[in-house]
């Protein structure tokens, strides 16, 4: 393949490049109100794509491979650390921010979202379940002698009597401790003076 139709294609290529090297060149212009590692990250992207564009030009102008060539390891070498770097301090942003929301929360343990789910479905499990004795029962016992009615009867109310103890139960779970039913949903600021 000769160098000008290989270097036309890197040409169009980094060109078309432009929704990644566009957006981390306004990172890189924001300076401090962007985080190290985004910093980092976009400077990886920028070289990145300025090595492709530099070695379409390198295409047209030099004669042999060996010098596009270099230039595309050098970029690659480069942006390879830099983008590594930005891994790692992304990495320690993460741990400081972690630190920072434990310490803002160390009066409040962490809820564990999953112990409601269960205990709402064992609720409803064992509705479930007492429902389908009734039902057993009266399918054992004739309908003519007058007792399958109380069955029947049963099903429903016990199906409706479970459900309201599971949302009672997760209106509880929600409920911040300390607070009454009646304040649960006001803003509890403190009176102005």
């Amino acid at each position: 393949m000769p160098q000008a139709v290989l270097a036309m294609g890197v040409a169009v290529t980094t060109a078309s490049g432009c929704v990644w090297y566009v957006p981390a060149l306004v990172d890189l212009r924001a300076g401090a109100d962007r985080p190290v590692s985004r910093r980092s990250a976009a400077a990886a992207c920028l070289i990145g794509w300025g090595t492709t564009g530099c070695v379409a030009v390198l295409l047209l102008v030099a004669e042999g491979w060996w010098i596009p060539s270099a230039v595309a390891a050098l970029g690659i070498a480069v942006t390879a650390a830099l983008r590594i770097r930005a891994a790692v301090e992304q990495r320690r942003e993460r741990r400081e921010v972690a630190v920072q929301w434990t310490e803002l929360r160390h009066d409040q343990p962490p809820r564990d979202p999953g112990r409601p789910r269960k205990a709402v479905a064992v609720l409803i499990g064992c509705a479930l379940t007492a429902a389908s004795v009734p039902l057993c029962l009266w399918a054992v016992a004739s309908p003519d002698a007058g007792t399958g009615w109380w069955a029947l009867a049963a099903v429903p109310s016990t199906i409706g009597l479970s459900l309201v103890i599971a949302v009672t139960y997760m209106q509880v779970i929600r409920r911040p401790a300390g607070t009454s039913p009646a304040l649960a949903g006001r803003d509890r600021r403190p009176p102005r003076r």
